[in-house]
């Protein structure tokens, strides 16, 4: 700790991502990517942007992939925010929705960035129990609340919650924000964006890292009431007016635009995990209902810490969370049908 620091800095309890080995010839299943390239639309939009227009700001306001956004969901351009990644646009929210001094409501299993948020803005929250087969049970919600997040489907479980039970939800908080973190809702789910017109108190963050291939693009967007927008636009333009350069808003605006590319490369995550989930159960793994691009699973007689220890000393690697309830858990991203086949005769061999 440095005498420099300010006094919060030495609280935080900063997230971990996913490793990102340097290693040559490996089976890379614990960071969610996309096992299939972005759309080759958005890949020619962004060469189109190298030229001598770099040396100009990108637009402020992101409006071309605003409008690309709201064309595909059938909202308003009003109704949509844009920024660098969905981690972006939730520290946002976070920053500028849920601090009322009343606890923000999470699941105890869910996405580990959230307690990171809380602790950075000094935000007070309570985690809520997931039931016994990993499900959100809503009215474990219907209490005093500043605000209540989750991912849909959940991360790290993969378990979807239907639109009905999100809408019984916002029912019951109609004072509070309810934020729906949809990364990975595209392989298999309906999206709560149906409902924005309905509840002023929704919104709902994507990413186009997962269903669109562009992790590495760094895209994300929230969509709710426009006051909601709002309160994001003025965080965003106090911290970064221009999160987002020319080339990733030329490359996801395109991306939104290739329809046909995106239904293609879903429809074959979605056959790929189906395939996995079979072999895995013939391996003896009880696999949780999954609607995402990745599968949570654990065998009754093998240790995950070490089948995760083994499948990496035979070029596979999975993601192990040492989180005790979910500590005999692996999750396993869908690769790409070859790598799927490594993982499985991976696993037979051990």
């Amino acid at each position: 700790m440095s005498k420099f620091w300010s006094p919060f800095v030495k609280d935080l309890v900063p997230y971990v991502p996913g490793e990102q080995p340097k290693l040559a010839r490996l089976v890379k299943l614990n960071t969610n990517e996309n096992p299939y390239g972005p759309s080759p639309k958005a890949i020619a939009a962004m060469q189109a942007e190298l030229n001598d227009s770099l040396r100009l700001y990108p637009d402020p306001n992101g409006d071309r992939l605003k409008q690309a956004g709201a064309d595909y969901y059938g909202v308003q351009s009003s109704q949509v925010f844009v920024g660098n990644g969905s981690d972006e646009v939730l520290a946002h929210a976070f920053h500028g929705l849920f601090q009322h001094g009343k606890p923000l409501l999470f699941p105890d299993v869910t996405y580990s960035f959230y307690p990171v948020y809380c602790g950075l803005y000094g935000i007070a929250f309570e985690t809520i129990e997931l039931d016994q087969q990993f499900q959100i049970r809503v009215e474990d919600y219907a209490r005093p609340n500043g605000g209540i997040i989750f991912p849909n489907p959940n991360a790290p479980t993969g378990c979807l919650l239907p639109l009905e039970a999100i809408e019984r939800l916002l029912q019951a908080s109609p004072d509070s924000v309810v934020l729906v973190d949809e990364a990975y809702i595209d392989f298999g789910g309906q999206s709560a964006i149906a409902l924005v017109d309905r509840y002023p108190n929704l919104l709902v963050t994507q990413t186009l890292s997962k269903s669109r291939s562009l992790a590495g693009l760094r895209v994300g967007l929230a969509v709710g009431h426009p006051e909601l927008i709002e309160a994001l636009e003025r965080i965003k333009n106090s911290f970064n007016s221009y999160p987002l350069d020319r080339l990733a808003i030329a490359g996801a605006a395109a991306a939104f635009e290739d329809r046909a590319y995106f239904d293609k490369t879903c429809a074959a995550v979605i056959d790929s995990r189906d395939a996995v989930v079979a072999g895995l159960q013939r391996l003896g793994f009880e696999v949780l209902p999954s609607a995402a691009n990745f599968v949570f699973v654990r065998h009754p007689q093998h240790e995950a810490a070490e089948l995760a220890a083994r499948l990496r000393e035979q070029g596979v690697i999975v993601r192990h969370f040492k989180q005790a309830r979910i500590a005999q858990f692996l999750r396993i991203t869908i690769g790409a049908p070859e790598q799927n086949r490594a993982l499985l005769d991976a696993l037979n061999a051990l």
